[in-house]
C-alpha cells in the first residue's frame, strides 16, 4: 500500500496505524500521530485502519536547548 509518513512517500503493508509504527521501530507511548490531519490518539492506533494515500505524521520529543 502507498502511503505518506512524515512526507515521503513509502510502500508499507500495515494495516493499523499501530501496525506501521512496530514496522517503523518507533516505540514508546511519548509518540504524537496523525491520520490526513487528524489526531489519532493512543488508545486509538490499533483500530486506526490505513488505506492507499493516507498521509501520516508521526512525531516524537527531541532533546535539546
Amino acid at each position: 500500500m502507498k502511503l505518506i509518513v512524515n512526507g515521503e512517500n513509502e510502500d508499507l503493508e500495515s494495516a493499523t496505524l499501530a501496525d506501521l509504527l512496530v514496522t517503523l521501530d518507533y516505540e514508546g507511548d511519548w509518540l504524537a500521530t496523525a491520520v490526513n490531519g487528524e489526531i489519532v490518539h493512543r488508545k486509538d492506533r490499533a483500530s486506526r485502519v490505513l488505506s492507499d494515500h493516507d498521509r501520516i505524521e508521526i512525531l516524537s520529543p527531541m532533546q535539546g536547548g
